[in-house]
């Protein structure tokens, strides 16, 4: 079991505030900052250069990727931390393209993250006209796995409903036809238990800032299964990836398993602040963390639904069928979020009409569920967000 009183205290969260937005962006780990000012001071401040050895800076990227693999299902070896996910779903998605050289099309569907699906469509182009993004509605995935698909490239939640996919189940179908499977799990680590291996994903990506709360442009981590480590060809060929990085060579020699999936330097001080995070992380049991999840979400549906009627459900309604969020829609969303964040709540939007609540049992409690569904009750009943404050556009929302 996990003490989640215990988890609370761990965080470093403004007074009075009920945070439902660590599905975007975490909140503030106490140990961090002295965890990143040591790094700063104690290992660039002292050791200089001599700190990529002293420090062991250089081993980091495959150290926290096998505490990642632990939330994740991934054995040991098989997890590397760096780059962006954008740079690790292209990485991911051009290595699955490879091993499957007689087949052009990549399907994915509509609720998948734009980012992913500007990846491969940059992807696709740079390899010619007779390549293939499939893009259909989350439900309709299962009829469109056919024997043309060369990779299935799925988020496992979706980013704006928190709708959820079988990964067993549609990795299965998958391989009966011959595809392999690349999985974003930017809505799912740390959110909610990942069996990458009891699936057997061939390929998985995921970022570090949202859940697992390692800070804004935190570095993202990459998968790549056991029986591929040794043969996907990583298109982005960086130093760090080679057999012998130091070695200097005129040619790329791609290292062994996941060390060819690095790419650029390691993100030294984004990766402290990393290690501070899974620190809490190495304390937590995924199978409560879920039952947690589930309960916050389930009364928090329960609340706003009883109180307010303009808003719609759009998550599933199932908690088996949906990730650590709660989504709702209203044609005035980004203007009621607004006046709740004013008011201490805080979420975010997503267009057209998505109002996003995350709920992450490390900090937030039944406490904060009950003063949260308060606040929104208030807003909506009394139309607060009806002013022309709360209606302007800021750049991120």
């Amino acid at each position: 079991m996990t003490d989640f009183t215990a988890t609370r205290a761990l965080f470093d969260l403004p007074e009075g505030l009920v945070y439902l937005d660590g599905n975007s962006l975490g909140p503030l780990p106490r140990a961090t900052a002295d965890r990143v000012a040591r790094t700063v001071t104690d290992e660039w401040g002292q050791m200089l250069i001599g700190g990529w050895n002293k420090a062991g800076w250089m081993a980091q990227p495959a150290a926290l990727g096998d505490r990642i693999g632990r939330l994740i299902g991934a054995p040991a070896g098989h997890v590397v931390v760096g780059d962006t996910l954008s740079i690790k779903v292209f990485q991911a998605l051009a290595a699955a393209l490879q091993m499957r050289p007689d087949r052009k099309v990549v399907l994915s569907d509509s609720g998948n993250f734009p980012s992913d699906l500007y990846m491969a469509e940059g992807l696709l182009g740079a390899l010619g006209p007779d390549y293939e993004l499939r893009v259909v509605a989350p439900e309709d995935i299962a009829k469109n796995i056919t024997e043309d698909v060369a990779v299935l490239m799925l988020t496992e939640v979706d980013y704006r409903t928190g709708r959820m996919h079988d990964m067993a189940a549609l990795t299965a179908q998958a391989h009966t036809v011959g595809a392999l499977t690349v999985w974003d799990l930017a809505h799912s680590a740390g959110a909610v238990p990942v069996d990458l291996i009891g699936a057997h994903a061939d390929f998985a990506v995921g970022c570090t800032y949202k859940y697992l709360n390692a800070g804004p442009g935190a570095p993202a981590f990459i998968y790549v299964a056991p029986q591929h480590a040794d043969m996907a060809r990583p298109i982005l060929s960086g130093w760090l990836g080679h057999a012998t990085p130091f070695a200097f060579e005129q040619a790329y020699r791609a290292g062994e398993g996941i060390a060819r999936m690095r790419c650029g330097t390691p993100p030294v001080i984004q990766l402290a602040a990393l290690d501070a995070a899974l620190d809490i992380w190495d304390t937590v049991d995924m199978s409560a963390l879920r039952a947690a999840s589930i309960d916050l979400s389930e009364a928090f549906i329960a609340g706003v639904e009883a109180a307010c009627p303009d808003l719609t459900l759009a998550s599933p309604r199932d908690p088996a069928q949906r990730g650590s969020q709660v989504s709702f829609r209203f044609g005035e969303g980004y203007a009621a979020m607004q006046a709740l964040i004013a008011r201490g709540v805080v979420g975010d939007f997503r267009a057209p009409d998505i109002m996003r609540f995350g709920f992450t049992p490390l900090y937030i409690g039944m406490d904060d569920v009950t003063r949260a569904v308060e606040i929104i009750a208030d807003v909506m009943q009394n139309r607060l967000w009806d002013r022309p404050e709360y209606k302007a556009r800021a750049a991120v929302t």
